[in-house]
């Protein structure tokens, strides 16, 4: 398996179907081979039975789902996700169709061109209200100067990377508002790219100014105490050599 699409999705039943058309689309013309892992985070509106019929009506059986017995946040979907996913690479996506999967191809090909470990998107032309922009940019700028800056859009969920990059994360409640400073601090290769963002068709919102902003700005510290802990090294020679 080339590429996992991983899709976090709590109560966006209006959203599946026209996504998944999308993503299906946007890998038409794909050579990978290539799956879309969806992660029900205990929804209580139609979801689960929207997933359902994307995964059984898929003949070549690209689509898989999972379901939390109840809501535990969207880290942790992202978490089960990747434990669940079975590609080389994995690609993440909102499941509220603001991020457009057509970008994930191209994300693709700029790691293998350039060699890269993770290429983040950053959302160039935000279609977004204007307290959550401000709210945005207040705190990307807190997280990159408490932890140390390595995108400028650690929010976008448009991201692209070697499933090696998330083998060995630290489980924690913030975890997906960390990814790019998390994978950096293990000395893998990033870049950034500009990405669609497009405006909210259907449903509402789960964050807000309450529930976004104050929780990351407090989850910071831990990431900086992670970062300013943090050790590396590298093995130049193993002997006698390990047998399996």
């Amino acid at each position: 398996m080339d590429l996992s699409l991983v899709i976090p999705v709590f109560n966006e039943a209006d959203n599946i179907l026209e996504l998944a058309a999308e993503v299906d689309r946007a890998m038409e013309g794909s050579d990978l081979a290539w799956e879309c892992v969806w992660v029900d985070d205990g929804s209580t509106d139609a979801t689960a039975d929207r997933l359902h019929i994307v995964s059984a009506k898929d003949p070549h059986n690209r689509h898989r789902y999972l379901r939390f017995e109840k809501n535990a946040g969207q880290s942790a979907a992202l978490w089960a996700g990747f434990r669940h996913a079975r590609g080389r690479l994995i690609a993440t996506l909102d499941g509220d169709g603001q991020n457009d999967p057509r970008d994930i191809p191209r994300l693709v090909d700029m790691l293998h061109r350039k060699d890269y470990d993770m290429v983040n998107g950053y959302r160039a032309k935000r279609h977004d209200s204007m307290v959550r922009k401000i709210s945005s940019r207040i705190a990307n700028a807190f997280r990159n100067w408490v932890t140390g800056k390595t995108v400028r859009d650690v929010g976008c969920s448009t991201r692209v990377f070697r499933r090696e990059c998330v083998a060995d994360l630290p489980p924690f409640k913030g975890l997906h508002r960390f990814l790019p400073t998390l994978v950096a601090l293990q000395g893998y290769r990033i870049t950034e790219t500009p990405v669609a963002h497009r405006p909210r068709r259907k449903g509402v919102t789960k964050y807000g100014v309450h529930n976004r902003l104050w929780v990351g700005l407090l989850d910071c510290f831990g990431v900086w105490w992670l970062r300013r802990r943090a050790f590396h090294y590298r093995i130049v020679q193993v002997f006698p050599e390990e047998r399996s």
